[in-house]
């Protein structure tokens, strides 16, 4: 259910002000200007009229910055307990104009705004409830207050009287997601906006379709997001914490490592969560994810174990007590453990450097410094993983390349059957291509003699057969 936000102070004298230019709008005639959203199901053509930028409220349940609310853990109560006040409106002005992975920096993007509407004016008008709160149009209000001030026309559709909080977020997200709109959400604020929908009870088809997407995608995106909050929980420390934004960049990652958890969840749970551990380390250091791909659910004994400092292997764990019951049951495996404890290490470092942090100069430092460390031994390992793959690689290319030649050779048998039943072949040309094919296993012949060693019975058979043997 849609959280209930109330009303913004000047709702009423916005609400007068509104029925009086729909009034005038309705009385004047002549071609009125209309604005058709999605409204409860079928498009709705909504009147255009004009309001001062000031008397318009930012809307505080917007989805596109709903992960960058909680940068500022002080500033982001206020728009819990008053989100219509000059500091909590302020706050959320702020947030409309700055890089979702980086609240810290504009947004270039915005600058753009600001540059084009300085330039052409408004194109395209914003939407407002008959209170005032805008619907769609938030981050153009901020671009026009610091242009133009408070007093500056800005041309808005109205909702219907009855919109409400729930209508508020549909028409919202059916607006954003329209092909033509230029600024998609940001990664997590979309990951939120699927949550939200499934916990409104709306099926994963519809919120595929919702989102140009699949039914699998979206639980994907329901895996993901439940990944990040289990991290930021992991990462409390000093009374400091990870935020959502922290995760924004990732999102190629985190797809990569649902596909091979999942992947590797069917074969051994246990190697998966092994797997997911030692990715999510790299991740955390900004390792790319060409790097990552190269961390699979052997990494940490085949490569990392060996480069991380002394200390950084914890013990094994022993049984996890269940309260109350006073018993105890498995825990993770040592390899699990050390593995989330590294990971764990990490979370807590990159909680305590962020911008922002209140830790102690001692704490930071001594963060600082195990990253370091475990970003050397991380690199080192991941570099000799992506040589050792690379090796694989080159030596799996000649046998997958006579594979791909197998598999067409049989689809060239099932098209002779065919050919022959309707008497479609071309003999001539058929054999042109067994006579290039002869000299392509002459080739693969004399260069497979002069490479292996002790032939075995393929290459023998090959080499008898085109009279290569000596």
């Amino acid at each position: 259910m849609a959280k209930d936000y109330g009303l913004p102070p000047r709702a009423e004298e916005n609400r007068a002000t509104v029925q009086a230019r729909l009034a005038e709008s309705a009385a004047g005639g002549g071609t009125r200007e209309t604005f058709t959203v999605e409204w409860r199901g079928k498009p709705e053509h909504l009147e255009v009229i004009e309001m001062q930028v000031g008397d318009l409220y930012y809307n505080p349940a917007t989805h596109r910055i709903r992960a960058q609310a909680d940068h500022d853990p002080e500033k982001s109560a206020i728009l819990v307990t008053d989100p219509w006040s000059t500091d909590g409106q302020r706050y959320l002005g702020r947030l409309l104009q700055v890089v979702p992975a980086d609240p810290a920096r504009t947004d270039p993007a915005f600058d753009e705004l600001s540059a084009s509407l300085k330039e052409f004016g408004q194109t395209e008008p914003g939407l407002i409830t008959q209170e005032g709160i805008l619907v769609n149009g938030n981050t153009r209000r901020a671009a026009l207050l610091e242009l133009h001030g408070p007093n500056h026309p800005v041309r808005v559709a109205v909702l219907p009287a009855s919109c409400d909080w729930k209508d508020i977020a549909a028409v919202e997200l059916s607006l954003q997601l329209r092909r033509e709109h230029r600024r998609d959400y940001s990664y997590i604020n979309r990951l939120i906006a699927v949550e939200e929908l499934v916990d409104q009870g709306t099926p994963l088809a519809a919120i595929a379709t919702t989102f140009r997407s699949t039914a699998a995608r979206v639980r994907q995106d329901q895996w993901v997001l439940s990944v990040i909050r289990q991290l930021i929980k992991r990462s409390e420390t000093s009374g400091e914490r990870l935020s959502l934004v922290a995760f924004e960049e990732h999102a190629e990652k985190f797809r990569e490592l649902h596909r091979a958890y999942e992947k590797q969840y069917s074969v051994n749970p246990e190697r998966a969560d092994l797997l997911m551990e030692n990715r999510l380390a790299a991740m955390l250091m900004g390792f790319a994810k060409t790097d990552v791909r190269f961390i699979d659910d052997k990494f940490r004994d085949a490569y990392l174990s060996k480069k991380l400092p002394d200390g950084m292997a914890p013990e094994s764990q022993g049984g996890v007590a269940i309260p109350g019951l006073g018993r105890a049951v498995q825990g993770p495996s040592r390899a699990v453990s050390a593995a989330r404890a590294l990971t764990d290490a990490v979370l807590h470092a990159r909680a305590v450097t962020q911008v922002g942090s209140s830790a102690p100069t001692e704490v930071v430092t001594s963060a600082q410094d195990e990253v370091k460390r475990i970003h050397k031994a991380m690199d080192q390992a991941i570099t000799d993983a992506g040589r050792d793959a690379r090796i694989t690689k080159r030596k799996q290319a000649a046998p997958a390349r006579l594979a791909d030649a197998n598999r067409s050779i049989e689809q060239c048998i099932t098209d002779l059957v065919l050919s022959r039943s309707q008497r479609s072949l071309d003999e001539d040309a058929f054999d042109d291509a067994i006579v290039e094919l002869r000299k392509r296993l002459e080739k693969l012949a004399i260069e497979a003699r002069r490479t292996v060693g002790e032939p075995g019975d393929g290459l023998s058979w090959l080499l008898e057969a085109t009279g290569k043997a000596r």
